[in-house]
């Protein structure tokens, strides 16, 4: 695996070493009251994936529609236990956020996923694209010791094709009928309802097209961060959502917090409008998702009989 980033502008990297201090710090403060085997928990590797690894990032904050790249990192642990991120990395990613949008320490964003070692090599055992990708492409950040990702077993063509089919009939479905029931709340003026079914939909239809196209996704609700986990596969996927305006960029940030506040927040509020608008965008999303994953299965299909 690669470990320079000479390819990088010198504020990129100094960013990067920005961002390896405060996920150590968080993780270390997280972890300072555990106390039996998780007291021995650490940081094994940090390795940078992505636009910003492979080349061809983004960087235009200052244009009309103000895309940048994400920094995309994966946090290898050594134990199961330290990944779970409500209880170990929620103050890191809060910071993150803060020093980005607030004292603009950082100028990109950051995206960071956790794993164990074990859930790392099991992903390369059972061929799984997203960490096959990562382990030929990524740079380590860091790595406490010389252990080694194990070598990654490819699929045969028809447990791949029969896999990503599998994950499409289920998911697909999940997010159409999710969005049919949240139009129907919509209907009834059941408005957060509606959201919150929104919500649910969009977040299906990402799992989706990541599950087919890499046969990973990660186990997290926020829509912002799974639309750029998805963003990053298809060029498609990137035209969803407009953002050349104040507005636009809010309703989906409305969206995004459907998850929790159109359930427990009294103050959550969403008009009809603003549900006719999401509910256009959740559709174009799901004929997007479905386009994309059809192409893949085509692709799929066909190496599956040539190798037949």
């Amino acid at each position: 695996m690669r470990r320079d980033l000479d390819h990088l502008p010198s504020a990129k990297q100094r960013e990067i070493e920005r961002v390896l201090q405060i996920l150590f710090e968080e993780f270390e403060a997280a972890n300072g009251v555990a106390t039996g085997p998780r007291k021995r928990a650490r940081i094994l590797k940090v390795i940078l994936y992505g636009s910003y690894a492979r080349g061809g990032w983004i960087d235009e904050p200052h244009t009309a529609k103000g895309y940048q790249s994400d920094f995309d990192l994966l946090i290898i642990v050594s134990q199961k236990e330290v990944t779970d991120r409500a209880t170990y990395w929620y103050k890191a990613e809060e910071r993150l956020n803060r020093e980005r949008a607030i004292t603009r320490t950082l100028q990109t964003p950051v995206n960071f996923i956790v794993h164990s070692l074990q859930q790392v090599n099991d992903g390369l055992a059972h061929g799984r694209y997203f960490f096959m990708d990562i382990a030929k492409d990524g740079i380590a950040l860091y790595e406490a010791d010389e252990i080694e990702l194990h070598q990654s077993k490819p699929k045969t063509p028809e447990q791949a094709y029969l896999m990503a089919r599998e994950y499409f009939e289920e998911w697909l479905p999940n997010g159409q009928q999710f969005l049919e029931t949240a139009n129907f709340a919509a209907g009834k003026k059941w408005t957060k309802k509606s959201a919150f079914l929104m919500h649910q939909s969009a977040e299906s239809l990402y799992h989706c097209v990541l599950l087919v196209l890499t046969f990973y996704t990660p186990h997290n609700h926020n829509l912002g961060f799974l639309r750029a986990q998805a963003e990053r596969l298809d060029p498609r996927l990137q035209h969803i959502w407009p953002m050349n305006n104040r507005r636009e960029r809010a309703m989906f940030e409305k969206l995004k917090d459907a998850y929790v506040k159109a359930r427990y927040s009294k103050h959550y509020r969403i008009s009809a409008e603003e549900l006719t608008w999401l509910g256009a965008r959740v559709e174009d999303l799901g004929r997007t998702v479905h386009e994309v994953c059809s192409e893949r299965l085509a692709a799929l299909q066909s190496r599956r009989l040539g190798a037949a």
